[in-house]
C-alpha cells in the first residue's frame, strides 16, 4: 500500500515506541517525514532509540526522512519544529501526529507541581501548538489531517469501592492531562469543520507495551491487557487518511479497527498481521 505517496508529515516522540512505528509505517506507504523527540544520538537517553537510529532504519523505504531533536516541555525549542519540517521537506505539512507524551505517575497526596506543569506543557499545551502552526496552511490547501495520541486513563475510575490493583489513582495527573487533549481535539475540529482539516485522537483498547509504557506501568499490566503494536499503528495510520467527515472524534484503536472492518498489517505494511508470529 502506498496510501500516503509524497505526503509531508511530521511525528512527535519518534525515537521509539508507538511513535516510531506510525513513523515506519508512513515511510513505508510513502510519505516524507520529519521525525522529532529529545534523543538524536543512541546512548544519550534513558531508554533505547534515537532519532538517528530510526533515519537509518527508514532509509530502505525511499523517502525524505528527516530528525528534527527539539523537546516538547520548552516553549522556544518546540516552536521551531514545524519551520524546520516545512524548510526539510519542501513544503506546508499535511499530517501531523502529536504522538510524544509525558506519563510521570505517582500519589497525588505529594506529587510535585513542577510534574504537573511539565506534564500539561507536553501532553496538552505542545500537540495544541503544534496544530496551531500547521493549520493555516492545511486550511488553505483544504486538507489536513491531525491525529492525538491520547489514552483511557482520561475516563474517570468506577468506584466506590476502588480497584485495589493496577496503577490506580498514580496515574491521575497523566489522565486528566488525556482528557484535557481530548477536550482541545473536539474543540479545534469543531472550529476547523468545513474546511477539510480532520482533528482527532485515538487510544489504545488495551496498553501497548512501549519502551517507556512497559518501564513505568509494565509491573501493573496483565498479559490480558495488552493489545499489539500493529493494531494501534494500523487505527493511527487509518485517522492520517480518514475521510473530511471524520473528525472530532476520540477513537479507541481496536474499536475503530471492528468498526471499519480494517485488515491490520505488519509496521511496515506489507503483509497482514498474524498475532503470535
Amino acid at each position: 500500500m502506498r496510501r500516503f505517496e509524497g505526503r509531508r508529515v511530521v511525528v512527535t516522540g519518534a525515537s521509539r515506541g508507538i511513535g516510531a512505528r506510525i513513523a515506519h509505517r508512513l515511510a513505508a506507504e510513502g510519505a516524507n517525514v520529519v521525525i522529532t523527540a529529545r534523543t538524536m544520538d543512541a546512548g544519550t537517553g534513558p531508554l533505547d532509540g534515537s532519532l538517528r537510529e530510526m533515519v537509518e532504519s527508514l532509509r530502505r523505504f525511499g523517502t525524505n526522512v528527516v530528525p528534527v531533536a527539539a523537546d516538547l516541555s520548552e516553549p522556544t525549542s518546540r516552536q521551531t519544529i514545524i519551520p524546520a519540517a516545512v524548510e526539510a521537506l519542501g513544503g506546508p505539512i499535511e499530517i501531523l501526529v502529536n504522538n510524544a507524551a509525558a506519563a510521570i505517575y505517582g500519589t497525588l497526596i505529594d506529587y510535585p507541581a513542577k510534574r504537573i506543569r511539565l506534564s500539561n506543557e507536553i501532553n496538552v499545551i505542545a500537540p495544541l501548538e503544534l496544530s496551531q502552526a500547521v493549520i493555516p496552511a492545511m486550511r488553505e490547501a483544504g486538507e489536513g489531517w491531525i491525529v492525538n495520541l491520547s489514552s483511557a486513563s482520561a475516563n474517570l475510575p468506577s468506584g466506590p469501592p476502588f480497584p485495589e490493583t493496577g496503577l490506580g489513582s498514580t496515574i491521575s495527573v497523566y489522565g486528566s492531562s488525556k482528557a484535557a487533549l481530548n477536550r482541545v481535539t473536539a474543540g479545534l475540529a469543531m472550529e476547523m469543520y468545513g474546511t477539510g482539516i480532520r482533528i482527532n485522537t485515538v487510544e489504545p483498547r488495551a496498553a501497548v507495551m512501549s519502551e517507556g509504557a512497559d518501564q513505568v506501568a509494565g509491573h501493573a499490566i496483565r498479559p490480558d491487557q495488552i493489545e499489539p503494536m500493529e493494531t494501534m499503528v494500523e487505527a493511527a495510520v487509518a485517522l492520517c487518511c480518514c475521510p473530511a467527515d471524520h473528525t472530532g472524534r476520540i477513537e479507541s484503536s481496536l474499536d475503530l479497527i471492528e468498526r471499519l472492518g480494517l485488515n491490520v498489517y505488519s509496521l511496515d505494511g506489507t503483509e497482514r498481521y498474524v498475532p503470535g508470529h
